[in-house]
């Protein structure tokens, strides 16, 4: 089934931190009568500070959140107007992306809108090991012998050394990114970035991917105005709109919040995706059990989406931009199918560091520590930001995951909401080679003569801001307090016009109290739950699961009574559609 990502509990070799249920406050009547829709659904746009008739109807309908004038990102004007006449005199252009899935999307976009427009560009997608994240400064001279502009997507804000050795060699330098901005902008013509101070446009939260659209969206259009361009503005709008699913996939890949614009951007890409998926795309999607019409958020973040990056993590991001540039079913099929391999192991070797990461922290748990740090040679370059997202999701801490490699050690970072990773790394960064990030996100490449230095600040600055860690825990949102009888396919339905749900606008969350067991199970060697609940008399059965709470089997037995905090979705399996109810917390129901 597709399901929503699970809220996760604690290991017990931790002290037991019950997630805390936040249940927002019920609408006023005066709004829930003044919107002709399903209460909860209601309910729900309410929470999500959708709180007038107008709003409604305009998140719903989906709607463009903003006027889309790629303008509005500063410095535009410059990188447009530079662009224009590399196109115009045939200058080489050279693509520097990155090897995620937001870097691989925004070098495929990028180069696809500039190579139709009749220019002579290529990629460049660094190689995470041998050259690692962010701009490479060998790299930059061996493309300053065959280009004239450097063009940067989804990286280059934090890269000053590497764009000033660029300018150094008569390269021309247009930056677009949205990672955090440093003290100072690298010495570009233009730094197209939604998080600059100054940049008077509010679409802060794009992905690499959001700002390299509207990069290309300006050059389409002020391009197909030209006498000497290949195609005409009414062409422009049509490779514009045929660019919206690597938008899709990299905004929900990168985990951007899904509301405003790029929930507009994510919905019209999808429609893409389902209707009209490039060769590459279709392929993928054979491997991943998807067909068209299959295609939502969730299908991205939990099955394309680690396809396409497992190519940047174990092998060659090149492969996975190879298959969203190729026209040719058979290599899309064989392109496809190694992704997948990579995938298969990228799962093998994260159980595996997982396993020894934990093992090297089991001495400090009892200590509750602020941050967790680990380290290892055996660690694989492309899964330590994985490690250290499910040591996060599990004990709700701060995780530093690195892979020791001669004189230095690289790390990716995850954190929580009250402690913003990309911040403390600033204040730590004259230990660091580089580093960047966001506030829950990170990567650095720290040398080893420094490693110590740099573990014990760390170290002491989250232990500065998470002094009162005895109270810490993760929030559970909860949209509505509901009896399981209100649960039906009409209101799965109406929760279905939310979509494209994810970050900041999950799928709905809501409260079922003293919910009757009447079956329970493990499944996938203990680590799942699996339920059968009722709420007693001749109500509904619903089945339920529980992912990653398969402790919960020595504690819940049948005949008990328990609280459930849920989403509600459909399950396919072999062509049946069923309603159940993906648990994301549970405890015992009070007298």
């Amino acid at each position: 089934s597709i399901g929503a990502s699970p809220v996760h509990r604690y290991n017990h070799t931790m002290p037991h931190r019950q997630a805390h249920w936040s249940i927002k406050p019920v609408a006023s009547e005066t709004f829930l009568r003044s919107v002709p829709e399903h209460p909860l659904l209601a309910q729900v746009l309410y929470n999500r500070g959708v709180e007038t008739p107008a709003a409604v109807r305009t998140f719903l309908d989906g709607e463009q959140a903003t006027v889309e004038n790629p303008y509005k990102l500063r410095d535009m004007n410059p990188a447009v107007t530079r662009i224009l006449k590399a196109l115009h005199k045939q200058q080489t252009i050279c693509v520097y992306g990155d090897f995620d899935v937001d870097g691989v999307a925004s070098t495929a976009l990028l180069v696809t809108a500039l190579q139709t427009l009749g220019g002579r560009v290529g990629p460049y997608i660094p190689d995470r090991v041998d050259e690692g994240y962010g701009l490479n400064a060998d790299a930059i001279i061996r493309i300053a012998e065959q280009a004239q502009l450097l063009i940067t997507v989804d990286c280059g804000i934090r890269s000053l050394s590497e764009v000033a050795c660029a300018v150094e060699h008569k390269l021309d330098v247009i930056v677009t990114d949205h990672h955090s901005v440093g003290k100072e902008l690298p010495p570009a013509l233009a730094v197209i970035n939604p998080r600059r101070p100054d940049c008077p446009s509010k679409f802060d939260r794009l992905a690499g991917v959001g700002v390299a659209f509207r990069l290309a969206q300006a050059v389409l259009r002020a391009a197909s105005q030209e006498r000497w361009c290949l195609i005409k503005p009414e062409q422009a709008a049509e490779v514009e709109a045929s660019l919206l699913d690597l938008v899709a996939l990299g905004t929900v890949a990168d985990m951007m919040p899904l509301l405003g614009e790029n929930r507009s951007l994510v919905r019209r890409g999808l429609k893409v995706l389902n209707n009209t998926p490039r060769v590459g795309i279709e392929a993928l999607m054979l491997q991943s059990d998807l067909r068209a019409g299959m295609v939502d958020a969730t299908a991205i973040s939990f099955r394309l989406a680690p396809r396409l990056n497992a190519a940047g993590r174990l092998g060659d991001a090149k492969v996975a931009y190879r298959l969203l540039r190729t026209h040719d079913a058979t290599e899309a099929h064989m392109l496809a199918t190694t992704l997948n391999s990579f995938n298969d192991r990228r799962r093998t070797l994260t159980e595996a560091a997982q396993r020894e990461a934990e093992a090297q922290l089991a001495d400090v748990m009892a200590d509750d520590p602020a941050i967790f740090i680990v380290g290892s040679e055996r660690f694989e370059h492309g899964i330590v930001g994985l490690v250290a997202g499910r040591l996060t999701d599990r004990y709700y801490r701060p995780a530093v995951v690195m892979c020791h490699d001669g004189d230095e050690a690289r790390g990716s970072a995850r954190s929580i909401p009250e402690f913003n990773i990309s911040h403390a790394l600033d204040e730590v960064g004259h230990l660091l080679v580089r580093h960047g990030g966001h506030q829950l996100a990170a990567g650095f490449t720290v040398r080893q003569t420094q490693l110590p230095a740099f573990q014990e600040a760390l170290l002491a600055l989250a232990d500065q801001k998470l002094a009162d860690r005895t109270s810490l825990r993760p929030t559970l949102e909860v949209d509505a307090v509901i009896a399981l009888e209100a649960i039906n396919w009409g209101v799965v339905e109406q929760f279905a016009r939310l979509e494209p749900t994810g970050q900041e606008n999950p799928p709905p969350t809501l409260l079922a109290r003293n919910v009757h067991v009447r079956g329970v199970r493990t499944v996938g060697n203990g680590k799942h739950l699996r339920l059968v609940v009722d709420e007693g008399a001749n109500g509904p059965v619903f089945d339920a699961v529980a992912f990653q709470q398969g402790e919960w089997a020595a504690e819940v037995r049948e005949g008990k009574r328990i609280d459930i905090v849920f989403q509600a979705e459909i399950n396919e399996w072999q062509g049946e559609r069923r309603l159940q109810l993906n648990v994301q917390d549970l405890r015992h129901s009070s007298p």
